[in-house]
């Protein structure tokens, strides 16, 4: 997944939900990396992770993902992978990343989400408690994430060899060029309106659409 998300040099990145630091040396050195998570002793492996690969770039804190700390608009890159359907209230999260991500900046999510299948998303329902007690959900869509947010999605693509993980990345459209396009908002005429990000237009629909 880091890989292949383009990082621009000095692109100020912030991964919630770190954990062990599993990711961190995939990152390029010419960024800098900000992780939290809430658990200490997963956060002291990504420490030692960080020491250990002489990663001066990354950043680490105990912080819960629901109610940052950070500043408005203090990065370019939000990076939530297994997080959103793990954490109990997926709104803060997800609402807390809007917030801490500039306008325009990108909210990279990799995740399990409700299967387009109506079969397969039944299964998944019913699957729902018994995961639950395993600490995630398997029921949450990706567009029940979205809706009300002003989050538009760029790229969408399954990750692993059965297509069950997701790796979703959206632009945050929150004040940009002085609009904030809601998702499910309609206009007067019930058409759908428009998010203006960075010179270009997207429309609903054309959101839901790889770019590329």
């Amino acid at each position: 997944m880091i890989r292949n998300l383009d990082v621009q040099p000095d692109e100020e990145i912030l991964e919630v939900g770190v954990g062990t630091g599993l990711a961190l040396p995939m990152y390029p050195r010419h960024c800098r990396i900000v992780g939290i998570d809430f658990s200490e002793g997963m956060l002291e492996q990504a420490k030692q992770k960080a020491a250990e690969h002489k990663m001066g770039h990354v950043e680490l804190h105990r912080m819960d993902a629901g109610a940052m700390e950070f500043k408005d608009d203090s990065f370019d890159t939000v990076v939530a992978a297994y997080v959103v359907t793990a954490v109990p209230d997926y709104r803060k999260v997800v609402s807390e990343m809007i917030r801490v991500c500039r306008p325009g900046g990108r909210i990279i999510m990799l995740n399990h989400f409700a299967n387009d299948n109506k079969i397969i998303a039944a299964i998944e329902k019913v699957l729902s408690p018994i995961t639950k007690n395993l600490g995630w959900r398997t029921d949450l869509a990706l567009q029940t994430v979205l809706d009300g947010t002003p989050l538009h999605v760029a790229r969408k693509q399954h990750v692993n060899p059965m297509r069950l993980w997701a790796l979703v990345e959206c632009v945050n459209g929150k004040n940009v060029n002085g609009k904030t396009h809601i998702n499910g908002a309609k206009n007067g005429n019930g058409a759908a309106t428009y998010a203006h990000i960075n010179g270009t237009r997207l429309s609903e629909q054309a959101s839901g659409q790889a770019l590329g």
